[in-house]
């Protein structure tokens, strides 16, 4: 009897190879990486194939030349015309963290009021806070910004008829001008005894939350936490000689000069990115809170907790684990439409590496690789940040 030969065993070999999932789903995703690379590949050769018959060469080394265009609000770090462009992207890089903070903050703070609110047995409130959301929700986050850009704009006085507060702090439609600490020598001193009274702090709820669950004695955690954080510091700010003065806003010529002046493109982007995203917030708190049994709320009101403590000890906490992953998608959100800064003027890192860089330099491509991979980097960090809280708010199981 004749035995098959290998080249007849080959093609059943593979069949049988094929059949194996393991093997099968290997080869699968090895062919999709070829592709993929394949066609990245052809991308790329076509960019660089046309960027020579544009006689464009392909570098970052614009970042080096004078940037020549001036940026008014700089809260962080000083920048004058003569700077590189890489100094004007840093700037406006921090205008763009500075937005993305503060508005995941007041979003927050909102979002989760008028959540709470939504759900208010009083009925006016209750309709009141349900109107705004389905209006703002239901308008286009640009004329928002537009439309509250326009209040400051056209409602606010010129600097000679500012609007004067105990002559400290001044409201005129090119800014609000306050007074700025100046820090001295010692400062330094205060600056460690703050780090230290957040430590103890922090040492100390521990501490404290351990001996309640040992022995039941319950300390006033938050008093003297508060004592801590305020006492500690102000007695080395007076032990080291109060090594801090004030510089007060005046104005001169035509503008305020001295002190902090906190530019109206700033408030009206983070106002309007904060109400608009907080309103996304609600109804995502909302749904939190109504995905709670209301055998939890019974519960805690058979055990005497007051509606608004069995609001903050037993449904929120719980509420949390439903709310977390959809919030991680609003600060997205949020952070990629800061970049909408450029229609109010507001110079973020769009407006200056997106917007002047490029035009003075025509480098579309090399400005556009350095925009993707900075909103990239921000929705990365927010996103592990967010899914690290998500973990720690998850329940344990024993």
């Amino acid at each position: 009897m004749s035995t098959p030969s290998a080249k007849e065993n080959k093609p059943l070999l593979l069949i049988r190879l094929w059949r194996n999932q393991e093997y099968r789903s290997i080869t699968i995703q090895i062919i999709t990486m070829v592709v993929l690379f394949t066609i990245l590949g052809m991308i790329g050769n076509n960019v660089a194939t046309n960027l020579e018959k544009a006689g464009k060469e392909f570098s970052f080394g614009f970042l080096n030349y004078p940037a020549g265009y001036d940026i008014t609000f700089q809260p962080f770090i000083s920048y004058s015309p003569t700077d590189t462009h890489t100094r004007a992207g840093l700037v406006g890089l921090l205008n763009t963290l500075l937005v993305a903070f503060s508005g995941v903050i007041i979003a927050s703070i909102l979002g989760f009021t008028m959540g709470i609110l939504r759900l208010s047995s009083n009925w006016l409130i209750n309709k009141i806070v349900y109107v705004f959301l389905e209006f703002t929700r239901n308008v286009p986050v640009l004329l928002h910004i537009l439309f509250v850009y326009g209040i400051f704009l056209y409602t606010l006085p010129v600097p000679k008829k500012a609007i004067n507060i105990s002559d400290t702090v001044f409201l005129s439609n090119r800014g609000f001008y306050t007074p700025a600490p100046v820090f001295e020598d010692g400062f330094g001193y205060v600056l460690i005894s703050i780090m230290a009274a957040i430590l103890i702090v922090f040492f100390f709820k521990r501490w404290a939350r351990k001996v309640q669950d040992t022995t039941g004695r319950i300390y006033p955690v938050f008093y003297i936490s508060f004592a801590i954080l305020i006492f500690l510091p102000l007695f080395t700010f007076f032990v080291a000689g109060s090594p801090l003065s004030i510089d007060m806003p005046a104005l001169k010529g035509f503008n305020f000069k001295g002190g902090t002046s906190i530019k109206p493109e700033y408030i009206a982007l983070t106002f309007a990115l904060s109400y608009y995203t907080a309103c996304f917030i609600a109804e995502i708190v909302r749904g939190g809170i109504l995905a709670i049994s209301k055998g939890q709320t019974e519960a805690s009101h058979g055990l005497g907790l007051k509606p608004n403590r069995t609001l903050q000890l037993v449904v929120v906490p719980q509420a949390l684990r439903v709310i977390i992953p959809p919030l991680c998608s609003q600060y997205l959100n949020l952070t990629k439409n800061s970049s909408l800064a450029i229609a109010i003027g507001y110079m973020d890192v769009v407006a200056t590496i997106g917007g002047i860089t490029l035009m003075q330099t025509g480098k579309e491509m090399e400005t556009m690789i350095v925009l993707l991979i900075t909103y990239l980097f921000f929705s990365l960090v927010i996103s592990a940040f967010m899914n690290w809280f998500n973990r720690k708010m998850a329940l344990v199981e024993r």
